[in-house]
């Protein structure tokens, strides 16, 4: 591995930018450097699926001829990736995890609003990060493109959906990654792989065009340092045309809540399952840990949590709406090809969840848009009733080993049965549209990271970054690298 890329490879988005700002590197250095950093690492992970170089190079190179610079772009020069995963950038190939996009070459033809932000602020956008088929489950295991593996233990998954990218960032292939949540796709990963990663608010980051901000899913990043996700939330953050749900504007930039003062907060912690099933015990002593610090840090803390959080019949009320969403997917990658799809064009499990939609009606379906409502509701209350945040564990386990979320011919819908007994405290925020933020803030005896999860009240990033740059002084986790990565 060249000099640059050796010493650019663990400084993040934000220190690179500065680098090639001051003139250090240029972004065509920085830009070599990660493509080199992923020949020599990627193969062993499979995190980066579809890349474009030389496109990068023309956007690197067209940085470092600009005569009168935008110094004000806050990652001018940052090579980035963006998800596999409905992250449309004109004239590149995109898969969405699925083998008939993949085999087809699907090429978009627009950009989405969010991708043209990422470019506004500078970034060298050169390939994408591997995602499960649609997103759908836990794990980074896509027929398509076979698995991602977890940069601190090879033989464990990287989570996700989001595990392409935050396995690209883990290894230091780059320093910052596009990511998405739907019911946790986000913070999942981020834990999983040692991260910083930021559910924001329904409405805070356009979905303009495709998409709808009133539904499950948001998009942001992952990254290392929580001041790069607060500049990153800065740079993408607003509505897009015809949006119908837009979270509040911040009153100040999010990347000044990092060192901000912190006042005292009233937080409530879960440290067990609240539908009833167990919990690692690292996962548990990690919740512990965290609140033993937040107590050191002056903050008020006790058990306690929103009770609308053990209401066991939550997922089946659900299923209309999840169902539904991937009968839809179905139905775009249709379009997208041209033609009629059939089983052999998606996973087994993804394909039974589109047909079990069939069978809804346009009342079972409206029944569970009622059902989310009164869920969301019912789970806000608490922090009306005077609470700041809810810490959790982000997983109810340590990372799994590959391969156990998988199809299975004979049960289809067992691998979806492993991820809700994996993922208990994500999914419920998606559905209440309020801010969670996993950070990397415990570790097993072994090296795992594992992530502890704050969740703020709706539209309340500032105070969940003011916390996080309060909590990443108080218990550092720069330092920490995986040795496999480092070691290359």
């Amino acid at each position: 591995m060249n000099k640059i890329a050796e010493q650019t490879q663990w400084v993040d988005a934000l220190g690179q930018a500065e680098l090639v700002r001051s003139g250090a590197v240029s972004a065509s250095e920085l830009l070599e450097g990660a493509i080199e950093r992923i020949a020599e690492i990627n193969p062993k992970l499979n995190a980066v699926n579809i890349t474009w170089f030389d496109h990068a190079r023309e956007i690197a190179s067209a940085i470092d001829a600009q005569q009168n610079p935008n110094l004000a772009q806050p990652f001018r020069g940052v090579p980035f990736i963006l998800k596999d995963l409905s992250a449309a950038y004109a004239g590149q190939h995109m898969s969405n995890g699925n083998i008939a996009l993949k085999n087809a070459n699907y090429i978009a033809p627009v950009s989405t609003e969010l991708v043209n932000r990422f470019v506004a602020a500078g970034l060298v956008t050169l390939g994408r990060g591997n995602s499960p088929e649609f997103g759908s489950v836990p794990t980074t295991e896509p027929l398509a493109w076979g698995p991602t593996r977890n940069p601190y233990d090879l033989s464990r998954i990287a989570g996700g959906s989001s595990g392409g990218s935050a396995a690209a960032v883990a290894a230091g292939l780059v320093s910052i990654a596009h990511a998405s949540d739907g019911g946790g796709s986000i913070r999942i990963p981020a834990s999983c792989c040692g991260l910083v990663g930021l559910k924001v608010s329904q409405g805070r980051i356009t979905a303009a065009p495709f998409g709808d901000e009133t539904n499950l899913g948001v998009q942001n990043c992952v990254s290392r340092t929580v001041r790069d996700t607060a500049a990153m939330l800065d740079a993408t953050c607003g509505p897009g045309i015809g949006d119908r749900m837009i979270a509040p504007a911040p009153i100040r930039s999010y990347l000044s809540e990092v060192g901000a003062p912190v006042e005292k907060l009233r937080i409530g912690i879960l440290d067990h399952n609240p539908l009833g099933d167990t919990i690692d015990d690292d996962c548990a002593q990690g919740v512990h840990a965290t609140a033993k610090l937040l107590e050191s840090l002056g903050h008020h803390v006790e058990l306690a949590w929103p009770k609308a959080l053990e209401d066991t019949e939550s997922s089946r009320r659900f299923s209309a709406l999840w169902s539904t969403n991937m009968s839809v997917a179905c139905e775009g990658v249709a379009a997208m090809l041209g033609r009629a799809v059939t089983i052999d064009d998606f996973e087994l499990m993804n394909w039974t969840m589109a047909e079990f939609a069939k069978g809804m009606t346009a009342t079972d379906y409206a029944l569970a848009v009622n059902a989310t409502t009164t869920y969301r509701r019912n789970i806000a209350q608490w922090w009306a009733d005077g609470w700041d945040i809810l810490v959790t564990p982000t997983l109810a386990r340590i990372p799994l080993e590959l391969g156990l979320i998988a199809n299975d011919a004979n049960e289809p819908m067992r691998s979806s049965k492993i991820a809700i007994d994996f993922v208990p405290f994500t999914p419920p925020f998606n559905t209440s549209g309020q801010p969670a933020i996993s950070l990397p803030l415990h570790w097993t005896s072994s090296g795992l990271p594992i992530g502890i999860q704050f969740v703020a009240g709706y539209g309340r990033e500032d105070v969940l970054i003011r916390l996080a740059a309060q909590l990443e002084t108080a218990r550092p986790w720069a330092h920490r690298k995986p040795s496999y990565a480092a070691s290359l």
